[in-house]
């Protein structure tokens, strides 16, 4: 940035330095140089500044109210300001005065500390110089009669026989070292005659003062000079502007006069100079001096102190005719323009870093001598490189007749701050997470982060970095929660609102739910949102009635009836929520009337749900048919509104139905048979045989319409028109074998002769019926039909393959009647032996049964009980069979005798064939018998009975076998 665009705009400082304005007796001025300067700083980029400002307070407000700062020196405990009053006040960092010294009559010119800060000596145009010791009484007092205009104690003053350098105007540089015997002090002249004595400082065994005619320093160590820097040629005369002496460490001794800047080296070899420069001025064979860095400035040098390798510059800025007369050692000319004061920030090869214009009080009436610089001294010794010590703060005093200002480096904090200041939040933000600065300093970075980014009205970006900004804090979260509601852009920040570390409110929720609902590009946001946030957070109800009123509007979407729905699962109001779930089609619908068992609810959905998934739904419907009862399905899908196929889906429906259940459906089996009609005719056939419930009038003319020829034959079947059906097949399908099988379902000879008869109207008909036939028809008989003279095609080789099968069936028979009778495996003699076993055990069993003999009441009442009586409680079949045999042969009679058989003391035999015998009876019977049948052979009793002993035979039976 240029340096006039830096000097019109004056850099923001603490604690009113840069807030005291209207103090200021003269704004004019400023708004012109700011007018000046804006052009170029809109088109530059603003360099941050490397030095804070603060304007020191305490003790010093009160001070310069009643006189004038007129010299300064900084030891490391403490301040010492001298003014034009004489006196010498002692402050401390904060400008609280610990002590004051009236030291001198007329103003103070300058101040030493020795290198402990336990003296201080002072010099003033009086013509005294007084050392005064900071923690005793002990003071001292040298009177010269001419002003003294420098003065520079030695740093190990006490120690060092109290030594110290001054001089003045009278052109003398003394050296006063205190007597080691009989009191009083020891005078030395360094130097004489080379005009008055401007600036003197002591460092270590290193003296360097400043006269008219330049900058010599001096060995105190060998009482030899090391060497003379000639006063630069040009610049106004000391007593307007006076040249400034620092030594940065134990070697290097920075030179500012007029506007020239030397940096001298002390060496003790003749090793290159820094920077690629070297001159040397030999003044001695131990030690010389080496220009390491030399330049030229645009201002004058009002102060210099070293910053590390940098310089700070106090730069006086001359008006134009100033500059102008400055070369010619005149006088300025004019008073009260004076510009700002401006802190330059150089290199030793003046590349200048940083400038900024200090606001000092009363500035506009200033010449460059009226101002100061000191800095803090270094801690350590030459090792250190000019760099302050670890915890050592460089503190830098720019002093003016009613003004100090304390500059320091900038720490991090205020890097944070320039970062805001100039709209840099991001950089800000990275700073602070790269831990610099406090923790806490995140907080206030982040807020005023998003201040900045709703103001330009990035409420996306705002958003996405809440997460980063406002952390675990849930009254930061709230307090942007409900900001961004009233911003109405709430919609941006809901993703990123937590739900967890930190868990916010549960009207935060709610509100940010309800934001959703109002316009209809956030309802995809809010489903994701409902989705996504734990129900715990938040009640539904609040959400709920924001949305319901917008059911039957313009503004619902799918996406907020989605949302509806699943708040409503939260409500546990699941019908409701079953609702939305239908209309929207949503596919797992069917697993939420599963998982909440809402089968009753459906009733009014089932045209949505078919829609959905007619296979999913059609299984629903059946399982559940008690209670979505079919005519309800049916009406709905037959009054659906919506664009589908709703005929399709009934058939779907009423064709799971009646697989499931053939009669559930039967009021609809006419519309049935429509459906099966136009999508799928392949079930027509097996529904036309299952089903009673259709009408065949109606059923044939849908048939006739869709020409359905075999379901139109069948139809006329069932109608008992057979001979319009197999004419049907045979002149529409011409398919004779169709024919024959219809004929022979028939089981009516009279249609057989109607078949020959009309496929004799057609000769190949005839051919084919002669292949069809066989086994069923004598083909001779439809050959003798055949009239004389009609040609059959391919008469001769059916009329071969007919004989042909007859002759292999023939031979078949023959060969398997052999096979049977001759030809039988071990294996099948081994199955039949096991058969006939198995049949004796059943047999034997049975045998050992007791057969029931019922009287003719009770068989009388048995029967009437049995019509009467349900199947399901009649006796097992092997007894029931005993029971018929009993009751069909006598009863409970004999068979020879026909008396009951419940005469007393007449025992009564019964035989497995279920006869019953008076003994007595049988045993008259059976001699008859056996004098009759003198032919049969008396071996024939039973295996086992005793030999001698004639077996018991039922009469009946005998006879009826003989």
């Amino acid at each position: 940035m240029s340096t006039a665009a830096r000097r019109g705009h004056p850099p923001p400082h603490e604690n009113g330095v840069g807030g005291h304005a209207d103090d200021e007796p003269d704004e004019d001025g400023e708004e012109e140089e700011e007018e000046e300067g804006e052009g170029e700083v809109e088109d530059d980029e603003e360099e941050e500044p490397r030095l804070k400002y603060q304007r020191l307070g305490g003790s010093v407000p009160a001070i310069v109210s009643t006189d004038a700062a007129a010299a300064i020196a900084v030891a490391d405990r403490m301040v010492a300001l001298g003014t034009h009053n004489g006196t010498l006040h002692i402050l401390d960092f904060q400008g609280n005065q610990v002590k004051e010294i009236a030291a001198h009559t007329a103003t103070i010119n300058d101040i030493s500390f020795d290198a402990d800060g336990e003296y201080i000596g002072s010099c003033s145009d009086d013509g005294t110089v007084v050392i005064s010791s900071l923690f005793t009484d002990e003071k001292l007092k040298f009177e010269y009669h001419r002003p003294m205009k420098a003065i520079a104690l030695d740093p190990n003053y006490y120690n060092n026989y109290r030594r110290f350098a001054t001089g003045g105007l009278a052109g003398q540089v003394l050296v006063l070292t205190k007597k080691s015997w009989g009191g009083g002090y020891h005078k030395k002249v360094l130097r004489d005659g080379e005009g008055p004595i401007h600036s003197m400082k002591w460092r270590t065994d290193l003296l360097a003062w400043a006269n008219d005619a330049g900058v010599k320093v001096h060995d105190m160590k060998t009482d030899k000079g090391i060497a003379f820097i000639e006063r630069p040629k040009g610049i106004p005369r000391p007593e307007f502007l006076l040249p400034q002496l620092v030594w940065q460490d134990d070697t290097i001794l920075v030179i500012g006069w007029g506007t020239s800047v030397k940096i001298a080296a002390i060496r003790t070899d003749s090793s290159q100079g820094l920077n690629g420069i070297q001159r040397s001025i030999t003044a001695s064979n131990e030690k010389y001096v080496d220009i390491v860095g030399s330049f030229q400035t645009g201002y004058h040098i009002s102060g210099i102190a070293p910053f590390g390798d940098l310089l700070v510059v106090l730069a006086y800025i001359p008006e134009e005719e100033d500059r102008e007369n400055s070369f010619s050692n005149s006088v300025p000319s004019r008073q009260g323009t004076a510009q700002r004061p401006e802190i330059h920030l150089v290199s030793w090869k003046n590349d200048e870093l940083t400038t900024d214009a200090l606001p000092i009080h009363g500035y506009e009436h200033y010449k460059a001598k009226d101002y100061a610089l000191a800095h803090a001294p270094f801690s350590g010794s030459s090792n250190a490189g000019g760099q302050w010590a670890a915890g050592d703060e460089p503190l830098y005093y720019i002093v003016s007749p009613k003004d100090i200002v304390v500059a320091k480096p900038r720490d991090a904090e205020d890097h944070i701050s320039w970062l805001l200041q100039h709209g840099w939040h991001e950089k800000a933000l990275a700073a602070v997470e790269a831990g610099q600065g406090r923790t806490e300093l995140l907080d206030e970075v982040g807020s005023r982060y998003l201040d900045h980014l709703i103001i330009e009205r990035k409420y996306a970006e705002a958003a996405r970095l809440c997460p980063k900004l406002l952390r675990g804090s849930p009254s930061a979260w709230e307090r942007w929660v409900f900001h961004f509601a009233h911003l109405r852009q709430l919609a941006v920040l809901v993703p990123y609102i937590p739900t967890e570390n930190p868990q916010l409110s549960d009207t935060a929720y709610e509100v940010a739910l309800v934001a959703l609902t109002t316009n209809p590009s956030f309802h995809e946001l809010l489903l994701t949102t409902v989705k996504k946030w734990p129900p715990t957070l938040y009640s539904a109800s609040p959400v709920i009635s924001a949305i319901e009123p917008q059911l039957n509007s313009s503004s619902m979407t799918d996406s907020l009836k989605e949302a509806l729905a699943e708040l409503y699962v939260i409500n546990s109001q699941y019908d409701k929520a079953l609702s939305l779930y239908a209309e929207l089609l949503k596919p797992e619908v069917f697993e939420f009337i599963e998982k909440h068992n809402l089968h009753d609810a459906i009733h009014d959905k089932v045209v949505n749900l078919m829609i959905l998934d007619s296979k999913r739904t059609v299984n629903l419907l059946i399982q559940h048919r008690d209670t979505i009862p079919p005519n309800e399905v049916v009406g709905q899908l037959l009054h659906a509104s919506k664009s589908c196929d709703k005929r399709h889906l009934l058939h779907l429906y009423l064709h799971a139905l009646f697989e499931t259940d053939m009669n559930a459906g039967k009021d609809y089996h006419d519309m049935q048979v429509e459906l099966y009609a136009e999508y799928e005719p392949r079930m027509l056939i097996p529904f036309l045989r299952t089903s009673q419930h259709y009408r065949l009038d109606k059923a044939y003319e849908i048939f006739a319409q869709k020409e359905l020829v075999r379901e139109q034959v069948f139809v006329l079947g069932r109608m008992g028109n057979a001979k319009e059906a197999l004419s049907t097949i045979i002149n529409k399908l011409e398919d004779i074998q169709e024919a024959v099988e219809f004929v022979m379902e028939q089981h009516d000879d009279e249609l057989w002769e109607e078949l020959i008869r009309q496929c004799l109207q057609k000769p190949e008909m005839v051919g084919m019926l002669l292949e069809h036939t066989v086994g069923n028809l004598d083909p001779l008989y439809i050959v003798s039909l055949v009239p004389d003279g009609l040609e059959i095609p391919r008469l001769r080789d059916r009329l071969v393959k007919i004989v042909t099968d007859y002759r292999t069936e023939t031979s078949l028979r023959h060969g398997c009647n052999d096979i049977l009778k001759v030809s039988v495996s071990i294996q099948e003699k081994d199955i039949l032996k096991a058969d006939c076993v198995n049949l004796l055990v059943k047999y034997y069993h049975e045998a050992r049964r007791g057969v029931y003999m019922a009287s003719m009441d009770e068989e009388v009442t048995g029967t009437r009980v049995a019509e009467g009586s349900s199947r399901a409680n009649e006796r097992s079949s092997s007894l029931r069979a005993l029971e018929i045999k009993s009751r069909t042969r006598c009863g409970a009679r004999c068979c020879l005798c026909f008396d009951p058989l419940s005469i007393q003391d007449i025992s009564v035999i019964v035989f497995y064939c279920c006869h019953a015998y008076h003994t007595s009876c049988l045993e008259g019977g059976l001699d008859l018998m056996k004098s009759n049948s003198s032919t049969q052979d008396s071996d024939e009793d039973d295996e086992g009975t005793p030999s001698g002993e004639s077996r018991m035979r039922c009469v009946l039976c005998t006879t009826a076998a003989a």
